[in-house]
């Protein structure tokens, strides 16, 4: 008997018919994606908590959409994106750990859907070590459940870039222009600048390789995301350059500035770095941050060898340009500037870990697997003990700021009020006060504005260690409020020209 008629004879298949792949089951490749961004979920609220107060930013972007609190003097370069995102509960709730339990689900989600728009690029298990590499850094982690643009415009890059190789690979792939238009747009609603600066390497490309469609959908993305931010530009500052100049301003001068040791400095735990001098962290905290060039050129090695060289030089080419001005245009440093940054070299980084600890062939390389996988785990020990760190010190100056505003309510500052001087934005907030400047950067008044107000409602000039208080409050009866001196406008009635009294305790 034949052999293929004995095969059909039990049952097997034909050998002139192909066999049919096998499929995984349905979900198995997202599984593990999901799980990251689970854990993600989970360790911003275990190791950050829900009890961290509002930030200084966070309340500037908070405050435009509460109707519990004053709206805050909001400047150039800031966008509306924040505001936005946290409406749904800000809106109606003043609960500060409703809005961090919010944030930290909806970062979680926005994680998972961003390593799904790699889905195919890269390996599975590649997709899951980048993912969890920035997930695990503890400026995520810090920033994840806060109302700050960073994180977003990290995700953004991810989903836009992510995309954008997808229909540069396959030209029918339609769902991902949508993901380049949406991933676009939810760069330039949170940071305009940010989202121009991540395009650049997508337009040289789009360009290059003649993709029209991929170009004017892109342009779409941006132009809707920063459609407000441009709208305000011409109503509120007579126009685009106009705008930009004063966001340049109010950051200190864009131009020529070096900061990568400014970088340097704060990856210790200092949100932000301004102006930025102190010893450098210890060498074990920057250490990962000396190992991620390495790491990307020779994910660029593997690339060239795998003939998959874009997929890796494009989220290479977005990270650099992403960083280029915090890196060499601003005379200043936060860790957060580079999250789009981290988030873009992770699948890169993830890859090289990968061939360092895995022979092409397969099999682990019996030296190199057990020194990359306890650098990993070093890794994970020393952004831990960073996060505690900062979450623990962030908690405790925050609520000093809550002991600050019991005070003033104590000495009468209480709603409808107003004030002005040393933190007066931040402290403003958890007093319930409005906060009002006559100089700075987040100059919004006068001092005959000031003056008039205090005809009407409670005003204090806060002075902070050092600092004289302005000439309008100098006859004000003075208060100490911690490190604080306090300078509360008597009653209409009771004013006088006479030096105030000394400060009481």
């Amino acid at each position: 008997m034949a052999d293929g008629t004995a095969d059909l004879l039990l049952g097997k298949r034909r050998p002139d018919r192909p066999a049919t792949p096998r499929r995984s089951p349905r979900g198995a490749g997202t599984r593990p994606l999901a799980a990251v961004a689970a854990v993600f979920t989970v360790a911003q609220l275990v190791l950050v908590r829900p009890v961290l107060g509002l930030g200084w930013d966070e309340i500037v972007y908070v405050s435009q959409v509460t109707s519990h609190h004053p709206a805050a003097f909001f400047s150039a370069p800031r966008s509306r994106g924040v505001s936005l995102l946290v409406a749904p509960v800000a809106s109606w709730s003043s609960s500060t750990v409703l809005l961090r339990l919010y944030l930290a689900a909806l970062s979680g989600l926005a994680l998972y859907g961003a390593l799904r728009a790699w889905r195919g690029l890269f390996p599975t298990r590649v997709l899951v070590t980048g993912g969890a590499f920035f997930a695990s850094l503890w400026i995520t982690l810090f920033y994840g459940p806060q109302a700050m643009p960073n994180h977003w415009v990290a995700v953004g890059a991810l989903v836009t870039v992510g995309c954008f190789l997808r229909r540069h690979e396959n030209p029918s792939a339609r769902l991902a222009l949508w993901g380049v238009a949406g991933g676009a747009a939810l760069m330039a609603v949170m940071r305009p600048t940010d989202a121009v600066w991540v395009s650049v390497p997508l337009v040289v490309l789009a360009l290059a390789r003649r993709h029209v469609r991929l170009l004017l959908v892109l342009a779409a993305g941006l132009a809707a995301g920063a459609a407000d931010w441009i709208v305000a530009a011409f109503v509120s500052y007579g126009g685009l350059g106009e705008r930009l100049a004063e966001a340049s301003r109010i950051q200190g001068g864009l131009g020529w500035h070096f900061a990568l040791d400014d970088q340097l400095r704060s990856l210790g735990g200092r949100a932000l770095c301004r102006p930025c001098t102190g010893s450098m962290p210890h060498p074990v905290i920057t250490l990962w941050w000396f190992a991620l060039p390495l790491l990307a050129l020779l994910a660029l090695y593997v690339a060239v060898r795998a003939g998959q060289l874009t997929r890796t030089l494009l989220p290479l080419a977005c990270a650099s340009t992403a960083a280029f001005p915090y890196l060499f245009m601003i005379g200043y440093a936060a860790p957060r500037f580079l999250q789009p940054t981290y988030a873009l070299l992770a699948f890169p980084v993830a890859a090289a870990l990968w061939h360092l600890a895995r022979r092409p062939g397969g099999g682990w390389r019996p030296v190199l697997a057990p020194l990359v996988a306890l650098c990993v785990a070093g890794h994970l020990a020393v952004q831990s003990t960073v996060l505690v760190y900062t979450a623990d010190r962030t908690i405790d100056s925050r609520r000093d700021w809550t002991r600050t505003a019991r005070e003033l309510h104590r000495l009468g500052v209480a709603p409808p009020c107003l004030l002005t001087g040393h933190q007066a934005i931040p402290i403003g907030y958890y007093t319930g006060c409005s906060s009002g400047a006559t100089a700075g950067n987040n100059a919004n008044t006068t001092v005959a504005a000031i003056l008039r107000t205090a005809d009407r409602v409670p005003v204090a000039t806060l002075v902070g260690p050092g600092g004289a208080a302005p000439g309008y409050a100098r006859s004000w009866p003075v208060h100490r409020v911690g490190d604080l001196r306090v300078h509360v406008a008597p009653p209409p009635g009771r004013r006088t020209g006479a030096p105030a009294p000394p400060a009481r305790d």
